[in-house]
């Protein structure tokens, strides 16, 4: 697959930069060291991978590109947003234009993967009908070979059934960026194949960008560009 040069894409093609950014747990007076001098640039149509060791930051970084987490130092933009000193509603407003895939899923026992669905769309700018939403689930489950288990609560569902019924909240609004931790730890090839087609069909059809931390080398030869961080550190960008 043609890899794609960010540094050659104009600001308006850019969908993150991340520039000299440091991050540190702990109090000021003894602070634990994460993240040191951090340079990353994703750019809109782009599918990055981000890997490494545990403990290397490769989650801290995400959920700062997030805004789930405050910029200590440096500058991170996200979808033309500078979140450095960003208050907290501006962080809000960004976080709604992002899909998140975490290892957890982290689905409410008492609804069913529609009442899930549904539930993300009408948090969405424009709250579609029931029929629009019934639509709009049923195709995105049917996709991730779920239509099946469109009316399923987590209780009946597997572990890997339960992290696409995530997965598919995360997309079901066409997010202008996707961030997704280990989103294929639980699934089979086929499963995690499926969920890769999708993001990439997200990533070509909104103009969208997706950066995934993970392990899974079953997924290295199909992104655009392979990140590796160790001891905080940006060390092989691709």
């Amino acid at each position: 697959m043609a890899r794609m040069d960010s540094s050659s894409k104009s600001s308006a093609d850019i969908a993150v930069v991340a520039s000299d950014v440091d991050y540190a747990y702990g109090t000021d007076a003894n602070p634990k060291p994460i993240l040191r001098s951090v340079d990353l640039t994703l750019a809109r149509g782009e599918f990055v991978i981000l890997t490494g060791p545990s403990g290397a930051g490769k989650t801290t970084l995400m959920t700062l590109i997030g805004a789930l987490r405050s910029v200590q130092k440096g500058s991170i933009k996200v979808l033309g947003t500078e979140l450095a000193r960003l208050p907290a509603a501006g962080q809000r407003d960004v976080r709604r234009r992002i899909g998140f895939i975490f290892q957890d899923h982290n689905l409410f026992d008492a609804l069913t993967a529609f009442q899930t669905l549904r539930l993300a769309m009408e948090l969405a700018e424009k709250r579609p009908s029931y029929d629009e939403a019934l639509s709009r689930a049923g195709d995105l489950m049917a996709a991730l070979g779920m239509e099946k288990h469109l009316h399923a609560r987590p209780g009946e569902l597997s572990t890997g059934q339960k992290q696409r019924v995530a997965i598919a909240r995360a997309l079901i609004n066409d997010p202008s960026l996707i961030l997704a931790d280990e989103p294929t730890a639980s699934l089979d090839q086929g499963s995690a194949g499926a969920v890769i087609d999708i993001i990439r069909d997200r990533i070509v059809r909104a103009g969208a960008a997706a950066l995934m931390v993970t392990h899974d080398t079953r997924l290295f030869s199909v992104a655009d560009r392979v990140v590796r961080m160790e001891d905080g550190r940006v060390v092989e960008p691709s």
